[in-house]
């Protein structure tokens, strides 16, 4: 269980002794905050569930199988949908072949976006077991590549879909991860 699904179960069960205790008492009424969600942390939760699910999307992935490729763009929107689908497409024509997981170390609300939909992460994301390699099956990863990569990633929410959709990744300078 992550820790923010755990600080979330451990302070739902406060809340819950706690109206025990209070009896009867009215409960405020939830003010849904502009994004929709009850709470700035749910919707959070929501963009880094959303990025975790495209970070396993992106391990799921098999060049050779373009099927697979799905998955990916249909957690993204945008500019990074549109260089998703080309870099994939690049990627198979050209009989490249992918090794290993990336896996995601660590991830915090950087900023609020420029819009009220918009929730900007920090990620520290470990690639040091993902390998690509040619049609040849020489590795062409770059060999001073960090085994983590620090990440600036923008969510967006999809009203129509009640979801976040991944618009933007991008290198974040800093020193949030450690390798």
């Amino acid at each position: 269980m992550s820790h923010l699904a755990r600080t979330l179960a451990s302070t739902l069960a406060a809340l819950a002794v706690v109206g025990a205790l209070v009896g009867c008492a009215p409960s405020p009424e939830l003010t849904p905050t502009p994004t929709g969600f009850a709470s700035e942390e749910e919707a959070f939760a929501a963009a880094e569930a959303t990025y975790r699910a495209y970070v396993d999307a992106l391990n799921a992935v098999d060049l050779s199988d373009p099927e697979t490729f799905e998955p990916v763009f249909a957690l993204t929107t945008g500019d990074l949908n549109s260089t998703d689908r080309e870099s994939y497409s690049a990627l198979h024509a050209d009989a490249m072949s992918i090794d290993g997981d990336a896996r995601v170390a660590w991830v915090e609300r950087l900023e609020s976006g420029n819009e009220p939909d918009e929730i900007v992460l920090a990620v520290c994301l470990d690639v040091r077991d993902v390998t690509l390699y040619d049609s040849t099956g020489t590795p062409v990863v770059n060999p001073d590549r960090p085994d983590v990569q620090e990440l600036r990633v923008e969510a967006v929410l999809q009203h129509a879909l009640s979801a976040y959709l991944i618009r933007d990744v991008a290198g974040l300078e800093g020193s949030r991860c450690m390798d």
